[in-house]
C-alpha cells in the first residue's frame, strides 16, 4: 500500500510540474510574398496555453546577427527563463514569437531602395499571421518588443516607427543605427558595395534607420506613448549609441528605464536580462 501510494505521489507530481512548462516550437514557417520566400519563427507558448481558452498578451523577441529564429531558444534559454518568471508571479502568460531575420538576407529593415522589404513582411505578413493564428489579444495595450544587438535596432525602430502597435520596447546592447549622415554613407558603401547611391537616398535611410535622429524629430506624445528599457553593458561596444540615446530622451523629458551594467556583448547578460524585460512589459499587459 505504500508503495501504491508513493507511486500515485510521483504521478500527480510529475503532472503538477509537466502543467507548469511552457512549449517551444523553433522550425515553424510561414511563406512570404513580399519577400518572395518562406521565412522561419519560433514561439514559445505558456504554461496553460493548451488548457485554456483565454488570449494571450505577446512579445516580439528579435535575435541578433549572426543567429536565427532558434538563438534566444537555444542561447538565451526563454523557455526556461519565461517559464521561471511566469510560475514564480514575475511576470504575466505570455506568447512569445522570434522571428528568422538571417535566412538569405540578414537585418529587420527594408533596404534603401525597398528591394528587399523585412520591415514590411513583419508588420504586414509576419504579425497579423501569428496574431491570427494563435490566441493573441490583439491590441496594443497587450503587445511589445524586445531583441538584442541587430535585435535591439530592430526593437528601437520597429517601436519608432509604430508606437501606436506596442506598449513597450525593450532594446538591449542595440545597434541603433548609424548616428551622422557620414556615418549612414559609410555603412551604405560596406554593406552594399556594388551599389552607388544617391545623397537623397542616403538622407532618407538615416532619416528612417538612426534611432538617435527619429527620437530628435518625433512627436514627444509618439514616444511617451511608449514604455522604454534600453539596458546595455559598461564594456559593450555599442555603448555610445546607447547612451547618446538615453541623453537625448532625458533632454526631451521621455520617461524610459536606462540601465547600465557590468558586461559586454555576451549571452550571458542577454540571459540576465531577459526577468528584467519579461518584468517589465508584464507591467503594461497588468495596466500598471
Amino acid at each position: 500500500m505504500k508503495k501504491i501510494l508513493t507511486a500515485v505521489i510521483a504521478i500527480l507530481i510529475s503532472f503538477s510540474v509537466s502543467g507548469q512548462m511552457g512549449k517551444v516550437y523553433d522550425d515553424l514557417s510561414i511563406h512570404s510574398d513580399i519577400l518572395n520566400m518562406d521565412r522561419k519563427y519560433a514561439i514559445y507558448l505558456p504554461p496553460d496555453y493548451e488548457s485554456s481558452k483565454r488570449s494571450y498578451p505577446v512579445l516580439y523577441l528579435l535575435h541578433g546577427g549572426g543567429d536565427d529564429q532558434t538563438g534566444w531558444v537555444q542561447f538565451g534559454e526563454v523557455l526556461h527563463i519565461a517559464d521561471k518568471a511566469i510560475n514564480a508571479g514575475k511576470a504575466t502568460p505570455m506568447i512569445i514569437v522570434m522571428p528568422d531575420a538571417n535566412t538569405g538576407r540578414r537585418g529587420y529593415f527594408n533596404d534603401p531602395r525597398n528591394e528587399w522589404r523585412y520591415e514590411d513582411f513583419f508588420f504586414e505578413e509576419l504579425m497579423p499571421f501569428v496574431e491570427k493564428t494563435y490566441r493573441i489579444k490583439g491590441e496594443k495595450r497587450y503587445r511589445a518588443v524586445a531583441g538584442l544587438s541587430m535585435g535591439g535596432g530592430g526593437s528601437f525602430m520597429y517601436a519608432l516607427h509604430h508606437p501606436e502597435l506596442f506598449s513597450s520596447a525593450c532594446p538591449l546592447s542595440a545597434s541603433t543605427g548609424p548616428l551622422s549622415l557620414e556615418q549612414t554613407e559609410e555603412r551604405l558603401k560596406r554593406y552594399y558595395q556594388e551599389t552607388e547611391f544617391t545623397k537623397t537616398e542616403i538622407e532618407d535611410y538615416y532619416k528612417r534607420y538612426s534611432a538617435l535622429e527619429l527620437i530628435k524629430s518625433m512627436p514627444d506624445k509618439d514616444l511617451k506613448s511608449v514604455r522604454w528599457f534600453i539596458d546595455c553593458g559598461d564594456d559593450d561596444f555599442l555603448f555610445e549609441g546607447n547612451s547618446l540615446i538615453h541623453i537625448e530622451m532625458r533632454k526631451k523629458q521621455i520617461p524610459h528605464e536606462f540601465r547600465i551594467r557590468d558586461g559586454g556583448h555576451t549571452w550571458t547578460y542577454w540571459r540576465e536580462s531577459l526577468p528584467v524585460v519579461l518584468d517589465f512589459v508584464s507591467m503594461a499587459f497588468h495596466q500598471y
